[in-house]
């Protein structure tokens, strides 16, 4: 339990300590216009209250992401609390606000586009085709995972749910910003929340009465399968971690924000937040079950994640808990799901240029989207899961490198982005290597070789920021 409070610690005081040397590291100034004030359409560029922003950007980097990823890294044991802080702090919440902030600069234009800018015209075009992908497969893994749930619970033919669900994202997708998602969004937020502190009480109580000891710290490697820690445990926890999902986001709240100085809190702290909620579902896993095997046997036996998400929320909250179960792996994906097509529809509009206020212009983007998704749903849930993982990690890589070449361009300091770019880096190569649905290499040759990879791409990056910068100079800085 120690080990559990020093990290919820680290991950505040993270917070408001280097939260404010990330903020430092750019120009906000609240005498700028932001793009949801000079760009002001009614569909995409709509000024909102921060505190609904946040609870928006909250729930569209969450959904299930850090509970199910929680659950899985629980499996590695204790060690997981660690890449969950120090991940969150120093990796993904300096991704999760300058994708932010980036964006803002450049009147909410999507991560591809901001790769573009920084890394030069063939990465963007790599980055359009990589992120729609990505966004398209989080879209209908959103769509299959509570569409089964549903069906397990009601008994009504899975793919009625999946046509209700996707009918819904078409209408999420389409509509101005603040008529479904900005109406909807903060309240599931604000249960997701609930939900995680709820939990961490009833957590503590059974701390304090004896019925529920935790594992205490140990770096040993407590995977009842022995799959390792590095890279597998890097990939699992995504989202409650890094997550280049996120960078996905950040442009759709970008364009919505009234003030520069509100990013901290919307989008570091929303990555905060949400390694606090991981965090929470970790330990909570843990010390329910009492060891990993145990939870690799609830796993099994309780037919998967969302299974142990019921029993889980019933076992310490009690009825309450299975209401808030449903909301977590129900509600909360499906929220995740529709903001990943909203955000594929304006990588794509943003892309070829393509005005956004008419509502054919819309449909019309968005009618392709669907049609994949529907031909995905036919595929294994696990299948498009797996390349999720690799891809999800892949996008975050490559916008750090992104962000690190801005930060050098705005002579900030660029190292708070170079060094997770680095590491996440050879995380991606071993990963891909080594995995059932990669290369299948050993996983020392593909460790080594991620190693160095990674570790020849920040020595061309040494040798060449100054031509990197230079590229950059003809194109809109911000």
């Amino acid at each position: 339990m120690i080990t559990f409070l020093a990290c919820l610690t680290f991950l505040i005081v993270g917070y408001f300590v280097y939260g404010n040397v990330v903020e430092r590291s750019v120009s906000l100034d609240d005498s700028n216009s932001t793009p949801a004030v000079k760009l002001q359409d009614g569909v995409d560029y709509v000024p909102m209250p921060w505190h609904k922003v946040f609870l928006i950007q909250f729930l569209n980097i969450a959904g299930t992401g850090p509970i199910f990823g929680a659950i899985m890294g629980a499996l590695f044991g204790p060690v997981a609390f660690l890449w969950i802080t120090f991940g969150t702090i120093f990796a993904g919440g300096v991704h999760d606000f300058l994708s932010g902030v980036i964006s803002m600069k450049h009147d909410g234009t999507s991560v591809s586009e901001i790769v573009g800018i920084y890394l030069g015209d063939k990465m963007k075009i790599v980055m359009r085709v990589f992120s729609v992908i990505l966004l398209i497969l989080v879209g209908t893994v959103f769509v299959t995972s509570p569409a089964g749930l549903l069906t397990s619970m009601t008994g009504i033919d899975k793919n009625i749910w999946v046509v209700l669900i996707i009918i819904y994202y078409m209408l999420a997708t389409v509509l101005p910003v603040d008529k479904v998602i900005g109406k909807i969004y903060p309240v599931f937020g604000a249960a997701l929340l609930f939900m995680a502190i709820g939990l961490c009480g009833a957590m503590f109580v059974g701390h304090i009465n004896g019925t529920r000891p935790m594992m205490e710290l140990t770096l040993q490697n407590l995977h009842p399968d022995g799959l390792a820690i590095f890279p597998f445990l890097f990939t699992t926890i995504a989202c409650g971690a890094i997550s280049g999902f996120h960078a996905t986001q950040s442009p759709m709240m970008a364009r919505c924000l009234h003030k520069e100085s509100e990013s901290k809190k919307v989008f570091y702290g929303a990555m905060v937040v949400e390694g606090i909620v991981a965090l929470i579902w970790c330990g909570v896993t843990i010390a329910f079950f009492g060891d990993t095997l145990s939870i690799q046997h609830a796993l099994t036996e309780y037919n998967g994640l969302s299974g142990v998400v019921g029993v889980l929320s019933k076992g310490l909250l009690g009825p309450m808990g299975s209401i808030l179960a449903i909301l977590g792996v129900v509600a909360c994906p499906i929220t995740s799901g529709d903001t990943a097509f909203r955000s594929a529809r304006l990588t794509i509009a943003d892309a070829f240029k393509i005005k956004q206020e008419g509502f054919k212009n819309r449909f019309i983007l968005a009618i392709p989207l669907f049609a994949i998704c529907i031909a995905l749903t036919t595929i294994d849930f696990n299948i498009i899961w797996r390349y999720f993982a690799w891809s999800n990690q892949t996008l975050a890589t490559i916008f750090l490198w992104a962000g690190t070449v801005y930060l050098l361009k705005n002579k900030s300091n660029y190292w708070m982005t170079l060094i997770p770019a680095t590491f996440m880096t050879s995380v991606c190569m071993a990963y891909i290597l080594q995995a059932p649905e990669g290369f299948r290499l050993n996983a020392n040759i593909s460790n080594w070789v991620g190693v160095l990879s990674a570790a020849i791409l920040f020595v061309l990056f040494m040798i060449n920021k100054n031509k990197l910068v230079e590229n950059v100079a003809d194109k809109k800085i911000a």
